[in-house]
């Protein structure tokens, strides 16, 4: 049998092929595509439009919005590449307008002649049946069971150790200027983990909010978890107002927005961070912020390894 050539616009979607054991079928990926690492040494055929590493959470939700309001695509495809590249399958999304090109962007090119597959999940349940959806797809469905049974043992194992904790009060920071609460799968991962999201909604969207309304619902722990930043840029960028509570940034773009197996171990760590007394440190990077009153700008004085 021939295998399978993958063309994967989506870091999520690489991300679940890698964890099928399937890397040797991607041929194209996205600029976003960093996990497993091997995905960056493959061709690009898609980068976004708007430089995000120059520029401020402000600024790109501003560059981000206005390109919206006029109507341009977010993203670029190189179309004669991914031609060239003869994929069976191109993966991609319609969750999210920000986060990667969706189906719709891509047929109305004239050139592709794979497949379009579009992955769109919402919660935690969906993420796992992603990934067996891909493992069937994809010739491996006793891989792709391995790999849902691994990230259920994760969840199960957390969720006996904080089994009968009370339940903090967390708010997850989804982004940093406008401040966004969490949505979709993230609520779900702080339930999970033993907290109670004080703002955000399971499997709907993330939705701007104000520091104010945050501090009227006395959370006992700030997670900052801008989508597609790590840990270091989070607390570098983040300017914290006095909370009264722990703030930690924590590397969101490989534990907690990305809708893919790893998202068990983010589950992990965010239990670590609301019961340290009962949860073991699963050793994933975070650095704790401390925001000072005049001006308000947010300090890290650790990054854990």
């Amino acid at each position: 049998m021939t295998a399978m050539r993958i063309c994967s616009l989506l870091p999520s979607a690489t991300e679940i092929v890698g964890a099928l054991g399937l890397t040797d079928s991607l041929v194209g990926v996205s600029e976003e595509c960093d996990w497993p690492p091997e995905a960056r040494a493959l061709p690009v055929v898609t980068a976004s439009r708007v430089d995000t590493s120059s520029l401020d959470s402000a600024s790109i939700d501003r560059a981000v919005r206005d390109a919206l309001a006029d109507g341009l695509p977010l993203y670029t495809v190189d179309e004669a590449l991914i031609a060239s590249l003869d994929p069976d399958l191109i993966l991609t999304q319609d969750l999210c307008a920000v986060c990667a090109v969706a189906s719709g962007d891509l047929r109305s090119l004239r050139l592709l002649g794979g497949e379009i597959v579009s992955i769109d999940a919402h919660t935690i349940a969906e993420i796992e049946a992603s990934v067996l959806e891909f493992g069937h797809r994809l010739g491996v469905p006793e891989r792709g069971n391995v790999v849902v049974e691994e990230m259920e043992g994760k969840l199960a194992d957390v969720r006996r150790l904080v089994g009968g904790a009370p339940r903090r009060r967390i708010f997850v920071c989804e982004w940093l200027d406008p401040v966004f609460a969490a949505g979709h799968w993230l609520p779900e991962m702080v339930e999970a983990a033993g907290g109670e999201e004080v703002l955000g909604l399971a499997a709907r969207p993330s939705f701007p909010t104000t520091w104010e309304a945050v501090l009227e619902r006395s959370p006992e722990l700030v997670v900052v978890a801008p989508c597609g930043f790590d840990h270091a840029r989070a607390a570098r960028e983040a300017i914290l107002p006095q909370l009264g509570c722990r703030a930690v940034a924590v590397d969101s773009n490989a534990y907690y927005a990305r809708p893919a197996p790893r998202v068990a171990d983010g589950v992990a760590q965010l239990a670590f961070l609301i019961h340290p007394e009962l949860v073991p440190d699963p050793g994933l990077p975070y650095v704790e912020c401390v925001a000072q009153r005049v001006p308000p700008v947010t300090t890290c004085v650790a990054d854990q390894p």
